[in-house]
């Protein structure tokens, strides 16, 4: 397992309090962004005027040979009903995020965070996976990708099943480019469901440590 380098803008991503808050303030600029995501810490803002750090603890995965694909999601994924690509609406994901099942107004997705988001992408360090139904985005999930670490940010659908499609297929795309690690921060139903599960955040930073070494592209 890797050692992290220390970070430039954080203190060390194991002082965090119970809720895993690590520290409030700081820029969402891609150089704070990316020494977050490389020390295992990610921003959670609770409004606009807020900026808030967080490292959990324990920490949720997926792994990748503990993907659960239900009966009824399997033919779903044999079927052609989705269209699914990579890279192809970043903006129209993130955007879906945030406003999907009644998100809108009552999401960490501000106006500052999209903005952010999408500047990365454009740098080519945040990437997403579509899912189409005809010509409708019908869900899709998006995350930031550092060597072999993809820390998934979130999911939405519009079509039942089109988010759980995007995470199986970014699984399979994360598997076959060699990826050690994909972050979904924090365990929900949903994922429970997709076979997700908790490691205590000391694993989980040594796996950071580790993956964002590998020399991957997205």
């Amino acid at each position: 397992m890797g050692q992290a380098s220390r970070s430039k803008f954080f203190p060390p991503a194991d002082s965090a309090d119970a809720d895993g808050l690590l520290g409030i303030g700081g820029q969402l600029t891609p150089d704070w962004l990316l020494d977050a995501y490389r020390h295992g810490i990610f921003p959670w803002p609770p409004n606009e005027r807020t900026l808030a750090w967080f490292s959990p603890d324990p920490r949720a995965v997926i792994e990748f040979d503990e993907l659960h694909v239900s009966r009824r999601l399997r033919d779903t994924l044999r079927s052609s009903k989705f269209r699914v690509t990579r890279d192809a609406d970043f903006a129209g994901v993130i955007h879906g995020c945030g406003t999907a099942q009644d998100r809108r107004g009552q999401t960490w997705l501000t106006p500052s965070m999209l903005k952010a988001y999408i500047h990365l992408h454009e740098l080519g360090h945040a990437h997403s996976v579509e899912v189409w139904h005809g010509d409708e985005l019908a869900g899709g999930t998006y995350g930031v990708q550092i060597g072999g670490l993809f820390a998934a940010e979130s999911m939405f659908y519009r079509v039942r099943d089109a988010s759980k499609v995007a995470v199986v297929k970014l699984v399979e795309h994360l598997q076959t480019q060699g990826f050690a690690l994909l972050d979904i921060q924090q365990l929900t139903p949903h994922t429970a469901r997709l076979g997700a599960k908790e490691i205590p955040r000391a694993e989980y930073l040594r796996r950071v440590a580790a993956a964002v070494e590998l020399p991957l592209r997205f």
